[in-house]
Formats: C-alpha cells, sequence, structure tokens
C-alpha cells in the first residue's frame, strides 16, 4: 500500500468523523466519476500537501445549529481534522466553487460520504500533491490518527445478475462468483483493495491470513 492512499483513506476518515451530522458519518471509496457542480475547496500546503474538495448532497443532514451560516464555515472544523492526517504545515483559505476539476483528476481520490443509514450526503476529492519523503515523520503523523477508525472488508468473489435472476433467488439456489476454488480473497480498506489473502477458521469463527501486500492500489 502506498502512502498517498493511506493518505487519502486517513484524510477521508478524518474528515468524516468531524462532519456535524447527528451520528458520525463514514468515508468509502466512491464508484462515481467526473462530479461536477460547486463545491467548498481548500488547499493544504506543508511537509505533505494536498487539494480537498467536499460536496455536500444533503444539506439537511448537517445538524450544528447553524443552517443560515456559509458552508465554509459550517465545514472548517471538519476541514482542519482531515489535514491534521498529514501533519505540520497551512490549511488555506476555503473557497465555494466548480470542483469538476478536483473531482476528475487522475491523481484524486473520491469518497462517499455516509450517514449511519448508508445514505450518500456528500462526496469527498482528496489530491496529494507532495508526500514527505522521511519515514519517521511519515510514522509519527499517522500516530496522530491511529485511532481512527476504517472499514476492512474481505471480498471472495463478484458476479452480475439480471433483475430477474435476482428476484428468482431462493434458499438453496447456487450463485457462482467470478473466482476460482483456492483464489485469494481481495482485503479492502474502505473500498480500496491493499492486499491479498486465504480464507481460514479461527475459534469456529472466520478469518483472513494476508499473502500478500499491494504496493499499488488495484481497484
Amino acid at each position: 500500500m502506498t502512502s498517498t492512499i493511506a493518505y487519502e483513506s486517513a484524510v477521508a476518515a478524518a474528515l468524516a468523523s468531524r462532519l456535524p451530522t447527528a451520528a458520525t458519518a463514514t468515508a468509502v471509496a466512491s464508484q462515481a466519476s467526473g462530479d461536477t457542480g460547486d463545491a467548498v475547496i481548500v488547499s493544504f500546503v506543508g511537509e505533505a500537501s494536498a487539494q480537498l474538495a467536499v460536496q455536500v448532497l444533503e444539506i439537511d443532514a448537517l445538524v450544528d445549529g447553524q443552517a443560515d451560516a456559509p458552508l465554509v464555515e459550517r465545514l472548517h472544523g471538519a476541514l482542519e481534522a482531515a489535514v491534521g492526517a498529514l501533519g505540520a504545515g497551512r490549511l488555506d483559505e476555503a473557497i465555494v466553487g466548480d470542483a469538476s476539476s478536483v473531482f476528475s483528476h487522475p491523481a484524486a481520490q473520491v469518497f462517499d460520504l455516509q450517514d449511519q443509514d448508508g445514505r450518500v450526503i456528500g462526496r469527498l476529492a482528496v489530491r496529494v500533491t507532495r508526500s514527505p519523503v522521511a519515514a519517521p515523520a511519515t510514522s509519527r503523523r499517522l500516530q496522530r490518527i491511529a485511532g481512527v477508525e476504517m472499514d476492512l472488508t474481505v471480498e471472495i468473489g463478484r458476479t452480475r445478475m439480471a433483475v430477474r435472476d435476482v428476484l428468482g433467488l431462493e434458499p438453496g439456489r447456487i450463485v457462482e462468483l467470478d473466482r476460482s476454488a483456492g483464489a485469494p480473497a481481495d482485503v479492502l480498506l474502505n473500498g480500496r483493495v491493499i492486499a491479498h489473502g486465504e480464507i481460514v477458521v479461527v475459534d469456529q469463527d472466520y478469518a483472513v491470513r494476508i499473502t500478500r501486500i499491494l504496493e499499488n492500489a488495484e481497484a
């Protein structure tokens, strides 16, 4: 897993955890691309630098009691928490503008911001423009967000089905997946594949034994 991917996921998780919502929001890798429209855009410059763009799709999900305040002010705390994952630096003044160039940038990672019911209430684009080179400094910065929880998922395969086939599912029906028996399972962090592993049983519970850590993102 590259340090850039780790930073992007950490930035997204930190921002989601500080959104002024009724319950803690989560950040999940988005399948959407090419988002257009206004968003809160901000740049961070430091040992690690980045550009962030936040779109709020469900404004009613913000319950900070400041409905009349500018969106930039309402998201300020979440933005500060997000760039805290990047270490020391300067958070530039946030603006509201067309964020299509940020969301569509090939180096940007896009996350869905979901509420406790899984509803997408916003989207976040994170583009790390400069990563630190010193490993000790990286460790110190990541230590600051060591308590931030992320979703780790193990996937053994996928398939595509027509709606009529889904409606025809019943107990005992076998659904074939796109993976042969014995093939490694994918380990995903916030929806992004970071490793491969094999399924094992530990104390009658399923577990995964990591067999390979990916050096590059494979989604």
